[in-house]
């Protein structure tokens, strides 16, 4: 793993800053729990951190027995870097076989998340999915995001090459700086920690959360030809849902599999499906965005 350097810090492993940002000590008043930010070139708390952050708070006042199967999440305001996170849940309802809990995450105060994540105990039932895209190439034939990223100096370029804590490969390329290749709504990713995560399967489903968040708008801009690094261009996460089916390991090779079904108005809508290596669908997901594009920049 490479470490990275934070403006005004000290040099971070990336995987050890996921696993601080997840380990969450008790706040000041019951059910509530206080984690830090971790840094963004930008400034702004990256969402995937706070989901996986919810759902960890969540999942501390839930029979361990209990695993989450959903979350749905509104992203209300940009959190900063430099202030930690408190998640404040809020235990909505307890059953025999589900468990559902509400929660806030607040910075100085100011709510800029609320969730509803729900979860299960194991149960027996009957069992389909849907396949994954077939014919893409193997993560190990595809280029790193250092290697994507080679020359470019921007800070944000060196954080997304050398300062994540997934290592991610695009099908069929990023869009950084430019969308090669035909302009369609679907792209994927494959996608694994830079290290292990150890055994513990919820430390599994909420770096699938903080994953999750990852390139999933992607699809939209790429339909239209529009880099990321378009001028003036604005995009923001809206809302979030993602369900768990099967388990499995983040520390392994992950396919997300998305597609665009739709955008217009100032949003656009992202699916997506992470498969394991051997083609079992784990997870999916949905997120709206507002991606607002300047006049003549897309095709």
């Amino acid at each position: 793993m490479t470490d990275t350097a934070p403006v005004g810090g000290t040099p971070t492993d990336p995987l050890d800053d996921l696993l601080r940002a997840f380990d969450l000590t008790p706040g000041d008043a019951p059910d509530t729990f206080d984690g830090p930010s971790q840094w963004m070139p930008n400034g702004r708390v990256f969402g995937g951190q706070v989901l996986a952050q919810s759902l960890i708070a969540a999942a501390r006042t839930v029979d361990g027995a209990r695993l989450p199967h959903s979350l749905h999440a509104y992203f209300l305001r940009a959190g900063k870097v430099e202030h930690p996170v408190t998640i404040r849940v809020d235990r909505s309802h307890d059953g025999r076989s589900f468990a559902s809990r509400r929660t806030e995450a607040l910075q100085n105060g100011a709510v800029i998340m609320t969730t509803m994540a729900s979860f299960q105990s194991l149960d027996d039932g009957i069992d389909h999915q849907i396949d994954p895209p077939a014919g893409l190439p193997e993560p190990d034939s595809l280029p790193t995001m250092a290697d994507s990223l080679a020359g470019i100096a921007h800070p944000a370029a060196q954080f997304w090459a050398h300062g994540r804590p997934f290592d991610i490969r695009h099908v069929p390329s990023p869009i950084f700086l430019r969308v090669d290749g035909a302009h369609v709504a679907h792209q994927a990713l494959w996608m694994k920690t830079v290290g292990p995560l150890g055994d513990d399967e919820l430390v599994h489903r909420a770096a699938l959360a903080y994953a999750s968040d990852l390139g999933i708008l992607e699809p939209i801009l790429r339909r239209h030809g529009v880099p990321l690094a378009t001028r003036e261009m604005k995009i923001a996460s809206l809302d979030h849902a993602m369900w768990w089916h099967r388990s499995g390991r983040a520390d392994e090779w992950l396919l997300y599999a998305m597609e665009s079904p739709t955008a217009q108005g100032g949003r656009g809508l992202s699916t997506g499906r992470f498969y394991d290596r051997s083609g079992t669908l784990l997870a999916s997901v949905a997120q709206e965005g507002m991606v607002r594009v300047p006049e003549g920049i897309s095709d």
